[in-house]
Order: C-alpha cells, then sequence, then structure tokens
C-alpha cells in the first residue's frame, strides 16, 4: 500500500513535466502556422461588406471583369487662390509621368473646378486587381510623384487611397496592439501580486495561448475559409490576454488559499483546479457561446470575429487550466515571494473594502438595488445623444491625406461626387441599363466600362455630396429602376453596412441571451440566478453605450458612431460581464451547499471573489482600452464602450447589485434548485428579505 502511494505521488510530481513537455512540442508543431497569419489577413471591401447585399457582388463581379478589381484615385491640385498656368503645367507633366510609368485605364484628364482652385485628375488602373499590396505601391507611387511647391497643395484620393490609409492602420495594429496590451497587462499584474517573479508568469503563459491563438485562426483560414481581417485578429489577442488573465487571475487566488490548506503545491493545486474549474469552465463556456453566434450575422467582418474570438477564448482557457498549473507547480511557493503563504498560516487580517460594500449592501438591499438601477438607467438615457452613422471620411481618428483629399474635393465640386456609384448589369441589356441610369435623378453622369463574363459596368457619377441623404436617395432610385442589376461603390457600401447591422441585431441579440442563459441555468441549477445576471449584463451595456453617447461628440469630437458598434459591444459585454457573474454566484453556490444562509453565502462569496472579480475587470477594461489609442473611429469606439462597460460592471453591478439581488431574495434566488428549500431543522435562522 505505500509503495503504490509512493509511485501516485511519484506521478503527480511527473505530470507537470509531461504537461510542460506536451506544450512544447505543441508550440513548435503551430509555431510556422502562426507565422503565417499575417499572410492570410486581408482588409479589402469584401472582407467586411454584407455577404448578400449589391454591393458585396459588385465588388465579387468587378474581380472577375477583365483586367479584375479596379484601383480608383484622384489627385486633387489645390491653390487658395486660384491655380495658375505654371500649376496646370505641373499637374499636366505629373500625369503624364504617371501614365508612362503605370497602365491606367484611360488616359487622364483634369477636371476644374468653377471656382478656379482646383483641378482633379481621376486615375484608374486594373495592374494591382485585388492584391492589397500591388494597390498599395502603386498609391505610394502616385503620391511621392505627385508633389506641390509654393503654396500649390497635392493630394491624391479616391476609394484606394482610403483604403490603403485604412490598411496601413490595420496593418499597424499587431505589432504596437500587442506590445501596448503586453505592457498594460504586466503593469496591473505587478501592482495586484506585488511579487518581482508571480506577474511573469500568467503573462508568459498568455503569450503562449496567443501564440496557439495565431495558428488556429491560420488553421481556420485555411479550411473553412474563415475571414481573417485586422480588426478581428487584434480582438482576438485582445481576448486572449484580457480574458486569460482573468482565468489566471481566479486560479492563482484560489490556489494562494489552498496552499494554506496543502502541504504540496500539486495537492493544492488539484484543489484549486476543482474549486474554480467548473466557474472557468463556464465562464469561457459563455464567452465561446456569445461569440459563435455571430455565426449567425450576415456582415462579413462580424461572422468572420465570432469564430476568431472564440479560438482565443479557448486557447487562453486551455493555456491557463494546463500550462498555466504545471508552471506554478513546478515553481512551488517560492514564485509568490516574498508573500508567501505558508501551510497551515492564515492570511494576514485586515479591512476588506468588499466586505465593507457588501455589509452596506446586505443591510438595505432593496434601497441599493433600486438606486443602482435607477443610475444604470439614467446612463443609458445617453444613447440618446449617440451620433449619426458614421460616414467613410469620418473613420480615422487622425485625418489622413485620403480625407484631406476628399474634403478639397467636396468643398470646389458641391455639385458633383468624387465617389463613384458601381453599377454591374447583365451584358445583353447594358444599353437599356445606361439609359435608365442616365435618366435617374440625382445621377450627373454615367459611363459604361468593362464587359465579361456575361457582365458589363456602369460608372455613374451623382450630382449629391458622398454618403449624403440626396446620394442615398439616388442609389436607392437606382436600384429600383435596374432590376436585375447590381448597384455598388463606397458609398452604397456603407449603405449596406447600415442596413444589415440593423438586420444582425434583430437575429444575432437573441441568440446570445439565450445561448447564455442556458449556459447559466445548467451551471448554476437555477432560472432566477440566471436571469439576474443577463439582466444586469443588458443594463450595464446599455449605460456603456450611453456614456459613449455622452463621449463621443463632445470629448473625443466624433462625428459618427460606427453602424455595428451596438451589436459587437453588446456580444461582448454580454458573454464578457457574465464571466464575472459566474465567478460570484459559483462560490455563493458553494458556500450554501456547505451549509451557509444565504446573506452569509453571499457576502461570503463577495468577499473572497470580490478582489479577484475587481483585478480582472480592472485588466479586461484595460486590454479593451488599448484600442482607444489606434487609428480608426470604430476600434475607438468600441474599445471604449467595453472598457466603460466592464468597469461599470465590475465595481456597481457585481458588487452592489447582485449582491443586493441575491440577499434581498435568499433563496428564492435559487429557484427551482434544491437550494431554494429551507434548511432542515428547528434552529434555522430566518433569512434576510429586504
Amino acid at each position: 500500500m505505500g509503495a503504490a502511494t509512493t509511485r501516485a505521488r511519484d506521478g503527480r510530481r511527473g505530470l507537470p513535466w509531461l504537461v510542460l513537455g506536451l506544450w512544447v512540442v505543441l508550440l513548435a508543431v503551430a509555431g510556422p502556422f502562426a507565422a503565417m497569419l499575417t499572410d492570410v489577413q486581408h482588409d479589402r471591401a469584401t472582407d467586411y461588406l454584407p455577404a448578400s447585399a449589391d454591393s458585396t457582388r459588385v465588388a465579387r463581379l468587378q474581380d472577375r471583369l477583365p483586367g479584375g478589381e479596379t484601383t480608383e484615385l484622384v489627385v486633387v491640385y489645390h491653390r487658395a487662390g486660384g491655380l495658375t498656368a505654371a500649376d496646370r503645367s505641373t499637374a499636366a507633366g505629373q500625369l503624364a509621368t504617371l501614365a508612362h510609368r503605370h497602365t491606367l485605364t484611360t488616359p487622364p484628364r483634369g477636371v476644374p473646378s468653377a471656382d478656379g482652385t482646383t483641378l482633379m485628375y481621376p486615375v484608374a488602373s486594373n495592374a494591382p486587381g485585388a492584391d492589397e499590396k500591388k494597390r498599395d505601391a502603386l498609391v505610394d507611387d502616385v503620391r511621392a510623384t505627385v508633389r506641390g511647391a509654393d503654396g500649390l497643395t497635392v493630394r491624391v484620393g479616391g476609394p484606394a487611397a482610403l483604403a490603403t490609409d485604412a490598411s496601413k492602420v490595420y496593418s499597424s495594429l499587431g505589432g504596437p496592439l500587442l506590445y501596448t496590451t503586453v505592457a498594460v497587462v504586466a503593469f496591473l499584474l505587478i501592482l495586484i501580486y506585488r511579487s518581482p517573479l508571480l506577474w511573469l508568469v500568467p503573462l508568459l503563459v498568455a503569450g503562449v495561448g496567443d501564440f496557439l491563438a495565431r495558428s488556429a485562426a491560420y488553421g481556420l483560414h485555411q479550411f473553412f475559409g474563415t475571414t481573417v481581417s485586422g480588426q478581428s485578429a487584434g480582438i482576438m489577442t485582445i481576448l486572449v490576454f484580457g480574458a486569460g488573465t482573468d482565468y489566471a487571475l481566479l486560479l492563482v487566488s484560489r490556489y494562494r488559499e489552498e496552499l494554506r490548506r496543502h502541504e504540496r503545491p500539486h495537492d493544492a493545486m488539484r484543489a484549486a483546479l476543482r474549486g474554480c474549474g467548473p466557474a472557468v469552465l463556464a465562464s469561457s463556456g459563455t464567452v465561446a457561446a456569445g461569440l459563435l453566434c455571430l455565426l449567425a450575422a450576415d456582415l462579413n467582418s462580424s461572422r468572420g470575429m465570432g469564430p476568431l474570438g472564440t479560438v482565443g477564448v479557448l486557447c487562453a482557457l486551455a493555456a491557463m487550466l494546463t500550462l498555466l498549473p504545471a508552471v506554478l507547480v513546478l515553481l512551488g511557493r517560492r514564485v509568490f515571494w516574498p508573500l508567501v503563504p505558508a501551510y497551515g498560516s492564515s492570511p494576514k487580517a485586515r479591512r476588506s473594502l468588499f466586505a465593507a460594500m457588501g455589509s452596506s449592501a446586505g443591510r438595505r438591499p432593496l434601497t441599493v438595488l433600486a438606486s443602482g438601477a435607477a443610475l444604470l438607467g439614467a446612463l443609458a438615457l445617453g444613447t440618446l445623444n449617440l451620433p449619426g452613422p458614421l460616414k467613410q471620411l469620418d473613420t480615422f481618428v487622425d485625418r489622413p491625406d485620403s480625407v484631406t483629399a476628399m474634403e478639397t474635393l467636396a468643398a470646389a465640386y458641391p455639385q458633383r461626387s468624387a465617389q463613384p456609384i458601381e453599377i454591374l448589369t447583365p451584358a445583353d441589356r447594358a444599353g437599356a441599363a445606361l439609359t435608365a441610369a442616365e435618366g435617374t435623378r440625382g445621377v450627373a453622369a454615367a459611363r459604361q466600362g468593362r464587359t465579361g463574363g456575361g457582365w458589363t459596368e456602369i460608372t455613374v457619377t451623382a450630382a449629391a455630396p458622398p454618403q449624403s441623404a440626396a446620394e442615398t436617395a439616388t442609389i436607392e432610385a437606382l436600384r429600383h429602376r435596374l432590376p436585375g442589376s447590381y448597384v455598388g461603390g463606397p458609398s452604397a457600401q456603407q449603405l449596406d453596412l447600415a442596413d444589415t447591422d440593423a438586420r444582425d441585431r434583430t437575429v444575432v441579440v437573441p441568440l446570445v441571451l439565450l445561448s447564455v442563459l442556458l449556459i447559466l441555468v445548467l451551471l448554476l441549477r437555477s432560472l432566477v440566478a440566471p436571469l439576474i445576471l443577463v439582466a444586469a449584463v443588458v443594463a450595464v451595456w446599455g449605460a456603456a453605450l450611453g456614456l459613449g453617447g455622452l463621449a463621443f461628440g463632445p470629448l473625443f469630437g466624433f462625428h459618427g458612431s460606427d453602424p455595428g458598434l451596438g451589436l459587437l459591444s453588446f456580444v461582448f459585454l454580454v458573454a464578457l460581464g457574465v464571466d464575472y457573474g459566474i465567478f460570484l454566484m459559483h462560490r455563493m453556490r458553494e458556500e450554501s451547499l456547505n451549509g451557509a444562509e444565504p446573506a452569509a453565502a453571499a457576502l461570503t462569496a463577495l468577499r473572497t471573489t470580490g478582489g479577484v472579480i475587481a483585478s480582472a475587470g480592472l485588466v479586461l477594461a484595460a486590454t479593451f482600452a488599448v484600442l482607444t489609442d489606434m487609428g480608426l473611429v470604430p476600434l475607438v469606439q468600441l474599445g471604449f464602450v467595453i472598457a466603460v462597460g466592464v468597469l461599470l460592471d465590475t465595481f456597481l453591478v457585481r458588487t452592489y447589485l447582485v449582491t443586493s439581488a441575491s440577499v434581498a431574495l435568499g433563496r428564492r434566488v435559487w429557484w427551482p434548485g434544491r437550494l431554494s428549500r429551507p434548511a432542515p431543522g428547528p434552529d434555522r435562522v430566518p433569512e434576510p428579505v429586504g
């Protein structure tokens, strides 16, 4: 018997080394694929557009026309006091150089403005096709070739220039986003753990999880054609570090507790995994389930983000539940130095902020609950102040050359759009379609372009400025007058994005709520507790979006809000916010199963998990706040709303509202489970009800 026990102990001691070895092998196999993710990352229009919209069909059909996708630019020459003859000569010479160096679809012809201050040259080429690198190279070469001097400004705008500037922002996300996220998480972990070594362990494990996630994301693209964009890849990294660090904080906190009860670290780790493992699994399950609901979205960018986000969370989970325990056990108690939890010791007694908060919530639970709900409702009213739909020119935080060029064109050519409307019509009806387009109200000009594969391209110039109400009316009129044809182009794409986002919200939101609710019911064996948690995260989402409405215009100076903000922020806040409710409620249920009365169980759960929840909330909010330093308004808005929502959820909803609701309801919070029934025995203490 003694020999068997010794062998079992030796096996347990060898298990961490086995886990570490398996991870080394896994990373060696996954390494080459992780490096390939950047090669399959694209930020073309079709990677973001609705899958079934007219504008998407136009973009895909244009790829199959002779020459492939057209790269369209506008070179803008401007002098405030009026262009001189020398300016026009300079422009003609530079455009002749461009025509000599590049294969253009038509010779460039200058279009002067009525006030004589501006001269624009439309430039188009099929040479780059759908290759983003070739497109960017063409745009960069055009910008290097056309130059102004002595008061003459030259800028390059148009759809291709806007796409290149956006692509540069997305390509810059990989390095700066990763480094900033790592720095922020490291700083917070040092403050939380106050140890020269401990903070490094979960950070390195999170890095391993991100490496594995990038490899898995590449596999999804190769085997299932999952769209990988700069936005989805960046958010996947944030999820790995944010959610992964949350799981690490919960595990390390429980492991520290168990080290005081168990002499051997591997016994303490086994007890810690038994105690918090179900909560971590359920937490990751809710996030994964919520993100997978994005597969029902029609928007390509949203649908691609679902699988990539899920992969990120699951890779973080795998790393934190296998590699992190193995490393911690191998390092032993010394990893906590200088605050080493000795076997048989008790934690240093100190006044707990969360015990005080819980006591205040426990004394007047109904008052606290009503006050918190009123505050969240008041904040949600800020959604009425959200700016209108975000226009394409307003998507950059720092206005690049392409945006300035388009603004110059809008001012100099008020009766002419500088952004084309593209129509793809069956080739056998091209003549009739051209005539119908020319006769449509709001159309300034229309010309027939390429033909191939049974389709003909028609380029329309609207009389109204891009993304104005009048131009939108022109696009809708063209779609009505040209049945069987597809109407696309940059403005039509923005219109389709807004319409599809509205449709996706009606489909995805109920799916997210239902999937999260089912997981909570299975975990907590209750209907009431899950409903409380779901209602709480929905209220947090509304309040966070309301704070965005109060900040975007007045503080950030944004002129619009991204149409996809509501859906994406809802999915992330509901899925991630429920995490903290799971941590709290699971511990409350554990205390109840051990015989604690409902009020005592709620306050004990808050006292023991409040610090972990606060730390996890700070880390997760900080990782998403990194997005507010990126160069695109949609990312800044998404990062702000999620970061603010996580903080509200951490310091208001979990600590006060969920606790006070649990105290007020007593055992009814576990209805209809067995914990909702009164404890047997004559000495049962009455539970508080308000």
